[in-house]
């Protein structure tokens, strides 16, 4: 049987492989999958197509949210049967032989396929309001509104915060009306800070869950933050950024500065399994998310934007990279 797959064969070079993929032979607890669709995470895929992430090697096969229709199962796997719809963290290919034991979920019937993959979107935007102190009634500033800033943003308001988010690009900013932000800011048409202090009579935002991933984004949105305030640092940082590291630290020790403090919110904090010693899992934030996805409480169909074919993969690409008005959520359709 042939698998067919997307591979990054060198720094923005995308192509569309066939190979051969072995149909016996399953461990105890692993699972082939044929899948349904895959989502691309733009901030780590296009990071990994540009060859500047070190544990990604080329050639290599990206992605990580899929849901997929089991085709079978090791001898060891009591939970599930050939048939069954599944989500699982999948990469861009049409069959896979994934462990049955880490985020390996059953898919809800109630919620439509097309919004199982962003599952995973959601649950990496979880982290930024886990390791938080984001309560009801507090102000929340989120930089960068692409999917992951987005869920983010929605996340806060089901927190109880009041959530303004900052981008650049007009779409994203719209995205974000629709989804219910407070507030959607361009830093080119608008004084951030001044409208954050006009919103919170003020005083600043309580929290800034930075999403861009851009070190320069999280530093120059400081004055944002109220006093006691929150950084939560949830893009993963990227690229060289010169500073002045004792006015950065200045935020955290001296008072009239704010007293802020740092977070990291990196999904992978967390044990991917339920503990009974520990409240938070990758498995208990996936299973909150498709509830919410199921009461329409997470919005989901305005963030796609392209379903297409895997051939198309490098137009894709091309578009989340440069045409960012256009391009949000794309998935692919394995069918």
């Amino acid at each position: 049987m042939n698998n067919k797959q997307i591979v990054f064969e060198a720094p923005w070079r995308v192509e569309v492989r066939e190979t051969p993929i072995a149909t016996g032979g399953l461990g105890a607890h692993e699972v082939l999958v044929k899948k349904k669709y895959t989502l691309i995470s733009p901030g780590t895929e296009l990071a990994c197509l540009s060859g500047r992430e070190g544990w990604f090697g080329m050639p290599g096969v990206p992605g990580y949210a899929a849901v997929s229709e089991i085709v079978e199962v090791g001898s060891g796997v009591k939970d599930f049967s050939a048939g069954d719809l599944v989500f699982h963290y999948g990469d861009h290919s049409a069959y896979q032989v994934v462990p049955a034991n880490g985020v390996f979920l059953r898919a809800p019937q109630n919620v439509p396929p097309t919004w199982i993959p962003f599952a995973r979107m959601a649950t990496v935007a979880f982290t930024s309001i886990r390791v938080s102190n984001i309560e009801l009634g507090d102000a929340v500033v989120v930089t960068g509104l692409g999917l992951i800033g987005n869920m983010a943003s929605q996340l806060a308001k089901l927190q109880g915060a009041s959530v303004y988010g900052i981008d650049l690009s007009q779409r994203r900013l719209q995205l974000a009306e629709e989804t219910g932000i407070d507030a959607a800011l361009h830093p080119d048409r608008a004084d951030v800070r001044e409208a954050i202090l006009q919103r919170t009579n003020g005083e600043g935002a309580s929290a800034l869950i930075e999403a861009t991933g851009v070190p320069k984004a999280a530093v120059d949105n400081l004055p944002l933050l109220a006093k006691y305030g929150e950084l939560i640092l949830l893009g993963s940082p990227r690229g060289e950024y010169q500073t002045n590291v004792t006015e950065l630290l200045n935020y955290v020790h001296l008072i009239n500065y704010g007293s802020i403090s740092i977070r990291g919110a990196h999904e992978w904090r967390f044990p991917v399994a339920r503990d009974p010693f520990v409240k938070h899992s990758l498995v208990r934030n996936s299973q909150i998310v498709f509830d919410l996805m199921a009461n329409r409480q997470l919005k989901i169909e305005p963030l796609i934007s392209h379903v297409l074919r895997p051939e198309q993969a490098a137009e894709a690409y091309e578009g989340l990279r440069n045409d960012k008005e256009r391009y949000a959520g794309v998935l692919f359709d394995w069918a």
